[in-house]
């Protein structure tokens, strides 16, 4: 059962990323929330060419990944529950919404931090804000990330299959909160109530400092409306807002080569 889920879950993961994907950019054609400032061929060949270029990098580094350290955790019995017995379904489900809680902290760090938000500003330069954009993370900040929810599954004992259910509704929900799809205001009020929407997630992208810092959560809307740092709406408007930071703002940044070394370069301009 290890080996196999070990062993099937790349093909899980690539499967859900692109239905997800497909499904999204299907949405986006069909029903946009905003106009686009660049086409898609312009930023989706770099925004593409991280992701795969972020795989490679954690396929190196950490070759199995936080489904393996749960396996191997299960194996020399590491963590909470592999000292405790509990049904399953309560272990999986709490993994789940303690990883969730984690990634939200996480995101409060990574902006607060100027360190970790030198790296985090890479995914908010994008001139656009579309699927794609749900999986711009710098490759430095990938790595943390995994780091730290290495450390959080051992500590957990968490099952393997908990894991392996959190990265696959992570990725899915990141990318649909990202994508330009509109949503009626009734269903979008209804579905914060328990989901990450994409007007939700907007807000957080807008170049205003005081809204870039709201709405941290991916997953689940729970956590920003707990810890006062949710916020309904950008000031100016989804359709008026103003997508990215004042730093980096020309089409150049929209390249591989740029995104990657935006964390080495000082701040073009004050308001960081």
């Amino acid at each position: 059962m290890s080996e196999a889920l070990l062993a099937s879950e790349p093909i899980i993961r690539l499967s859900f990323f692109f239905g997800a994907l497909l499904l999204m950019a299907l949405w986006e054609t069909l029903a946009p929330r905003r106009p686009r400032s660049f086409s898609r061929l312009r930023r989706w060949p770099s925004n593409f060419g991280l992701v795969a270029f972020n795989t490679l990098a954690l396929r190196l580094v950490v070759p199995t990944a936080a489904v393996g350290a749960a396996l191997v955790s299960k194996e020399r019995g590491w963590g909470l529950f592999n000292q405790v017995e509990l049904p399953a379904w309560i272990e999986i489900l709490v993994v789940v919404l303690i990883l969730d809680l984690v990634i939200y902290g996480q995101h409060v760090m990574f902006h607060h931090v100027p360190m970790f938000w030198r790296l985090h500003r890479m995914h908010h330069t994008d001139l656009d804000l579309d699927v794609t954009s749900g999986a711009r993370f710098h490759t430095i900040e990938i790595l943390a990330s995994m780091g730290i929810k290495l450390i959080v599954v051992a500590a957990l004992g968490a099952p393997a299959l908990g894991v392996l259910i959190f990265e696959v509704v992570l990725n899915a929900t990141a990318m649909f909160n990202h994508a330009n799809v509109r949503i009626p205001e009734s269903l979008d009020r209804l579905l914060r109530l328990v989901l990450v929407t994409p007007d939700m997630h907007r807000v957080h992208h807008s170049i205003i400092r005081r809204e870039r810092d709201s709405n941290f959560g991916f997953n689940l809307p729970w956590w920003d409306r707990l810890f006062h740092t949710y916020r309904d709406q950008p000031e100016a408007g989804h359709e008026g807002m103003t997508i990215g930071i004042n730093q980096f703002r020309t089409p150049r940044e929209l390249t591989l080569d740029r995104m990657l070394t935006q964390p080495f370069r000082d701040d073009l301009r004050p308001g960081a």
